[in-house]
């Protein structure tokens, strides 16, 4: 069993901004009911500052439009009402710039089921003007100094053939330089950044990127990236099977990121936002469902903010269509919210480091955070160690010296997994309401508590690929006249 001492007087840099942003699919589904179900589900239980997915500019939010005349209109019929959804859920878009309107392209290229295209635009004039148009329209609904406040992302992983026709820099690079003017034109106090690449020559792309924002003196004001962290999966019919990286390695391309942006004067100590992590980059992986997905995910969470301003998992829920439509309510999806409403173990995990939010960190380990809040301790812990094992927490005298209430969270392979439940119903494609009923109750920790009495050291146990959530808060017994608990369960 390993043991760490707390020490309340030693403050540890952790830069928990678990809740800064996290990823959707494509705007267009917003117009599905079960989309904002799944998204009230994830705000009222972790809540998330902003939101950020493709198809900004897609067909299905018919924002532009060629008239047989040839002239360009906009409609923001679609675009305003999953905005006031947004706003209702104290949600804020991430605003990615992309893709390419079809009436705009200059090719055929696409991407996904719903056929994103990925050209660039055949007249930089009409791009422009659809980006200013956008940003105005949504600044005088809803506000400048709320609509400024969001911050603007130029395309989706350029440095990848599928999503930008080629992989052309030298075309990306002017994509932005005409965006970011373009935004910077309806009110200079728009954040504008990219480039959003992702794992392919990223370092040689991230170079090149900073050498062109510096030698145009752009007025660049973050750097985004992507990080998944697997291997190339083993397809078996419609789904992948990776091999997770080793925790050695698992933000090895952050920190590289990190380390290419600070050899630059110019942009040395820019914020970095990842703008989609997640295990795997694949929608239709197995792992992402399971218990396993959580504990990773703790130690990335526990990691991240060493050197990234935010990290965005992708996605919030499973309401995603990239490779089609889903075929069961299980399916590998990247969501946190599995379809039917039935929240996955790592939704439990960005909850229980929503929790730690706004204390002073006391404890930093490879499996175990703890945060300080006046006299409250909280912790999260994971195991991915593939057998049980215990963490031994000392406490220090201000607990130790006084009676406190002990509450655990626990989040396993037994006492919240759903999609083993779901297997052992025989993984039915579509579920009774009786079925959906039981995998809820089912998709929630496990709760003990107990009191303290001056307790000089506390042991957990962990099981394989469990998270916990652990508070201590200070308690005293204070019974009710004639109220005797011990003697009620004699009864």
């Amino acid at each position: 069993m390993k043991s760490y001492k707390i020490d309340p007087d030693s403050v540890l840099d952790f830069r928990n901004n678990v809740a800064f942003c996290v990823g959707t699919g494509r705007l267009g589904l917003a117009l599905h009911r079960e989309y904002f179900e799944q998204l009230k589900l994830v705000q009222e239980q972790i809540g998330f500052r902003y939101i950020r997915g493709h198809g900004l500019f897609n067909e299905d939010l018919a924002i532009c439009q060629r008239r047989p005349d040839g002239t360009i209109e906009y409609n923001f019929t679609y675009l305003d009402r999953i905005t006031d959804g947004y706003l209702e859920l104290n949600i804020r878009p991430f605003l990615e710039l992309g893709f390419m309107p079809k009436v705009l392209a200059s090719g055929e290229q696409e991407v996904f089921y719903w056929k994103g295209n990925v050209t660039p635009p055949r007249d930089y004039a009409e791009w422009n003007a659809l980006v200013g148009a956008t940003l105005r329209h949504l600044v005088a609904r809803y506000g400048a100094e709320e609509v400024t406040n969001w911050p603007v992302e130029v395309w989706n992983e350029p440095n990848l053939g599928g999503f930008w026709e080629n992989a052309d820099r030298k075309e990306y690079f002017k994509l932005f330089k005409e965006t970011i003017f373009a935004v910077k034109t309806v009110d200079e106090r728009f954040r504008v950044g990219g480039p959003a690449i992702c794992g392919v020559d990223d370092e040689s792309w991230l170079r090149d990127f900073l050498d062109f924002c510096r030698d145009e003196r752009l007025p660049l004001d973050f750097i985004t990236r992507h990080l998944y962290t697997i291997e190339f999966p083993e397809q078996s019919g419609r789904y992948g099977y990776p091999k997770l990286r080793p925790l050695e390695n698992a933000t090895d391309e952050t920190k590289g990121s990190r380390k290419i942006i600070d050899e630059y004067d110019e942009f040395r100590g820019m914020e970095m936002h990842v703008t989609e992590f997640n295990t795997s980059y694949s929608p239709i992986t197995p792992l992402h469902d399971t218990n396993l997905n959580a504990a990773y995910l703790a130690f990335m969470l526990s990691k991240l903010g060493d050197e990234s301003a935010s990290y965005s998992y992708w996605t919030f829920g499973d309401v995603f269509e990239e490779q089609g439509v889903p075929f069961t309510p299980f399916h590998g999806g990247f969501g946190l919210v599995a379809n039917g409403c039935i929240p996955k173990p790592a939704f439990y995990t960005f909850k229980f480091f929503k929790n730690l939010v706004g204390g002073e960190c006391v404890l930093r380990e490879d499996d175990c955070v703890v945060v300080r809040c006046g006299d409250v301790y909280k912790a999260v812990m994971w195991n991915l160690d593939g057998e049980d094992k215990g963490i031994t927490l000392e406490l220090p005298d201000g607990v130790s010296s006084r009676e406190y209430s002990m509450t655990i969270e626990t989040v396993d392979e037994n006492s919240c997994n759903p999609l083993q439940i779901w297997h052992h119903m025989g993984e039915p494609a579509s579920l009774s309401k009786r079925q959906l009923e039981l995998l809820r109750q089912h998709a929630v920790p496990d709760v003990t508590a107990g009191l303290i009495l001056k307790a000089r050291a506390i042991g957990i146990e962990l099981k394989p690929n469990a998270v916990k959530y652990v508070e201590f808060t200070p308690a005293t017994l204070t019974p009710d006249w004639g109220f005797d608990y011990g003697r009620a369960q004699r009864a």
